[in-house]
């Protein structure tokens, strides 16, 4: 999934922008769409579904006849992109969090954090032009999956009618390693590098007998305990193809894919492939 922000002041023409990326990425995908409320209430006291969640319902959802919503405690935006990649999306837009980590449309001469591009003009007045250059943009970004966007992607894969199996392997961070005690890991890449060996482990163990889609993402940056690291997702036709695949799409990537990783403890820091 390809995640852009559209952020600016009040009045800049967010919405407006938003509506217009969303026509046109919904010619070339699945869109999802995330909005900042900071000042609204869309749970508000009184109502059934937030007596439900003030007498300790984890989550509360709200079946209507235009569409469901669904509450959380303590929801961050985070949480809503997850949603939307577990959801099939192929872009999400997000309205909004002008300070969050995502690349950013900026409206109307507001400064912030990881901009991409500023539009100083009335977003309603953009010609076609301009919004295939922003649309260039998006899709120069990052893919960011979670463990189910890509069994999704598997499902929709029309030879998954061949399949008897779908087995997946999700790496994470392990907190304690005997006495130590791992705060959270870096990890960096080379990252046309390392997309261009994911997708040749892919394709290698497509080419085995039974085994019918493998799909990996690798997870860059800081990544804390508990926390996933990378996701690998198999279809095959039996399962011990499936089990098979697993273990050598996994080993591979620590193998082969340029992806280096630094480990910070309550002792020090370390790159792992500079410590005994």
């Amino acid at each position: 999934m390809k995640i852009i922000a559209v952020a600016g002041h009040k009045k800049s023409g967010k919405t407006t922008l938003v509506e217009r990326l969303v026509r046109e990425l919904g010619k070339r995908g699945r869109v999802g769409t995330v909005k900042h409320l900071p000042d609204h209430e869309v749970n508000p006291q009184g109502t059934d579904t937030r007596k439900h969640m003030d007498a300790g319902a984890g989550v509360v959802i709200g079946v209507t006849p235009s569409g469901t919503a669904k509450f959380t405690p303590k929801a961050t935006l985070d949480n809503a992109l997850d949603e939307l990649a577990d959801s099939g999306m192929d872009y999400a837009v997000v309205e909004g969090f002008k300070n969050s980590h995502l690349p950013k449309i900026a409206l109307g001469g507001l400064e912030m954090p990881n901009t991409l591009t500023s539009i100083d003009n009335d977003p309603a007045s953009l010609t076609e032009k301009d919004i295939s250059g922003l649309l260039d943009i998006i899709e120069q970004q990052p893919e960011y999956h979670t463990l189910d966007s890509l069994i999704y992607m598997v499902k929709q894969n029309p030879i998954i009618k061949e399949a008897g199996a779908i087995g997946s392997f999700t790496g994470i961070v392990r907190q304690k390693t005997g006495d130590v005690e791992t705060e959270s890991l870096e990890f960096e890449s080379h990252e046309e590098m390392a997309g261009e060996r994911i997708r040749l482990i892919e394709n290698d163990l497509k080419n085995t007998d039974g085994v019918l889609d493998v799909r990996i993402h690798h997870k860059t940056g800081w990544i804390g305990p508990g926390q996933d690291i990378v996701y690998i997702v198999v279809a095959a036709s039996h399962r011990h193809q499936l089990f098979h695949a697993l273990s050598d799409a996994i080993e591979r990537v620590k193998a082969e894919v340029p992806i280096w990783k630094k480990e910070h403890t309550a002792t020090g820091k370390f790159w792992v492939h500079d410590h005994p």
